[in-house]
């Protein structure tokens, strides 16, 4: 199929050339030049968006996807299980991060929330008299 049949199928128009740019996706040549994809290139897409929407970098996928090509290779189910439980590791930290930024918001939240009361409580000032 070419690249517009690909992108109907998918919902991906010009990342498929980035993909290919990026070594996660092949396609053949035409004479002409035209790019043409197998049937199999739609479910790489599918998990390629899914690999992206976890998180992970086009060069993480690029050592994922190995693990796809060549399933019963041990040597490169546990490169990919390493590559997994990095990204996870690195997740992992990201996570623990936006924790900590959270509760330092919290503690700014709550001194402007008490700020905010004393101001509300406080008699208003009177004006000079002229």
């Amino acid at each position: 199929m070419r690249i517009g049949e690909l992108s109907k199928r998918t919902g991906v128009s010009p990342r498929s050339r980035y993909y290919e740019e990026q070594g996660l996706l092949t396609s053949s040549r035409t004479d002409a030049g035209q790019r043409h994809y197998s049937d199999a290139a739609v479910q790489r897409v599918s998990l390629i968006r899914q690999l992206f929407d976890a998180g992970m970098s086009s060069r993480v996928i690029a050592t994922v996807l190995p693990c796809v090509d060549v399933p019963g290779d041990l040597g490169v189910a546990e490169e990919t299980f390493t590559a997994m439980m990095r990204e996870r590791d690195r997740i992992d930290a990201d996570i623990a991060h936006l924790i900590e930024t959270r509760d330092a918001l919290d503690v700014l939240i709550r001194a402007n929330s008490r700020h905010r009361a004393e101001l509300s409580t406080a008699p208003e000032p009177v004006a000079p008299s002229t």
